[in-house]
C-alpha cells in the first residue's frame, strides 16, 4: 500500500511538474526548438534584456502588483479586524459571504462586470477613456484583499482578546494598542496575506484584460497578444525568471508560517505547565 502511494504521488507531481521542467530546460536552448535541445546558451536571456516592450510590460506588472499589495494589504488587515470584532454571529457570516464572493465568483464575470462598472462611471462624468490604470489597480485590490483578509482573520482569532484590553487599562489609547500588541502577533498573517495578493495580481491575466486601458499593458496581456502569432523563446526565459521569484515568495511565506506556527505551540506548551 504504501509503495502504491508513493508511485500514486509521483505520477501526479510528475504530471502537475514535468511542463514547467520542460519550460526551464528549453529556456536555456540555443535553439528555438522545443523538441531538440541542440546546446545551453544564455541567448534567450540576453534577449529579453535588450527587449524594451516587454521590459515595459514587466515595469508596468510590477508597478501594479506591488500598489495593489499595498492597498489591499491595508485595507485587508483593517477590515479583518472589523470584521473580528463583530459580535452579532448573523452579521458576521454574512460578511464571511460577502468576503468569499471574489475568491468564488469566476474570473471572467468578476472582470466582465468590472469593465461594465468602469464604462458606465466613466460615461457618466464624461470621461475620454474609461480603462486605464486606475481602473485595473481598482480591479486589483478587488480580488486580492478577500486573500489578505483569509489569512489575517485566523491570526486575531488565535489572539488572546484580553490582551489588547490589557494594554488599553494600562494607559494606551485603541489604536496605541493595536500597533503595539495585536499587529506584531497578526504581523505573520499580514505578511502572507502580501505575498499571496502580490502573486495574485502577478499572474492576473482574465480581471487584467478586460479592465486594461490601451495605454497600459501588462506582462500577461502582451503574452496572450504574442500566441496570435508566436511566442518567442525569450518568453520561456522570462517566465523562468518569473516562476523562481514566484518560488521564492512562496518558501518565505512558508518560513514566516513554520516560525508562527512554532511560536504558538510553545505558547500552548507554555500554558498547560
Amino acid at each position: 500500500m504504501k509503495l502504491s502511494s508513493k508511485i500514486y504521488s509521483a505520477v501526479i507531481f510528475g504530471f502537475l511538474f514535468a511542463p514547467i521542467a520542460v519550460l526551464l530546460v528549453f529556456s536555456f536552448n540555443e535553439a528555438k526548438s522545443l523538441s531538440v535541445f541542440s546546446g545551453f546558451s544564455l541567448k534567450w536571456y540576453d534577449e529579453l534584456i535588450h527587449d524594451s516592450n516587454t521590459l515595459e510590460a514587466l515595469s508596468n506588472t510590477l508597478i501594479l502588483a506591488a500598489s495593489a499589495t499595498a492597498i489591499s494589504t491595508i485595507m485587508g488587515t483593517f477590515a479583518a479586524v472589523g470584521i473580528n470584532k463583530l459580535r452579532t454571529k448573523w452579521y458576521r457570516s454574512v460578511m464571511n459571504t460577502v468576503t468569499d464572493i471574489p475568491m468564488t465568483n469566476p474570473d471572467i464575470i468578476t472582470g466582465i462586470s468590472l469593465m461594465l462598472m468602469f464604462v458606465f462611471v466613466g460615461r457618466l462624468f464624461g470621461a475620454s477613456s474609461s480603462l486605464n490604470f486606475g481602473t485595473m489597480l481598482i480591479a486589483h485590490v478587488t480580488f486580492c484583499t478577500p486573500y489578505v483578509i483569509l489569512q489575517v482573520l485566523p491570526k486575531l482569532q488565535q489572539m488572546d482578546s484580553s490582551l489588547p484590553e490589557a494594554a488599553m487599562d494600562l494607559g494606551c489609547t485603541p489604536m496605541g494598542a493595536f500597533l503595539k500588541v495585536e499587529l506584531p502577533e497578526i504581523l505573520p498573517g499580514i505578511i502572507t496575506g502580501a505575498i499571496m495578493a502580490f502573486t495574485l495580481s502577478l499572474d492576473d491575466f482574465v480581471i487584467s484584460y478586460f479592465t486594461a486601458g490601451t495605454g497600459f499593458e501588462t506582462l500577461p496581456i502582451r503574452i496572450y497578444s504574442m500566441t496570435k502569432k508566436t511566442v518567442s523563446p525569450k518568453m520561456y526565459a522570462l517566465a523562468t525568471i518569473i516562476f523562481f521569484v514566484t518560488l521564492s515568495l512562496l518558501l518565505i511565506s512558508n518560513v514566516v508560517d513554520n516560525k508562527d506556527s512554532r511560536k504558538l505551540r510553545e505558547l500552548q506548551k507554555s500554558q498547560k505547565q
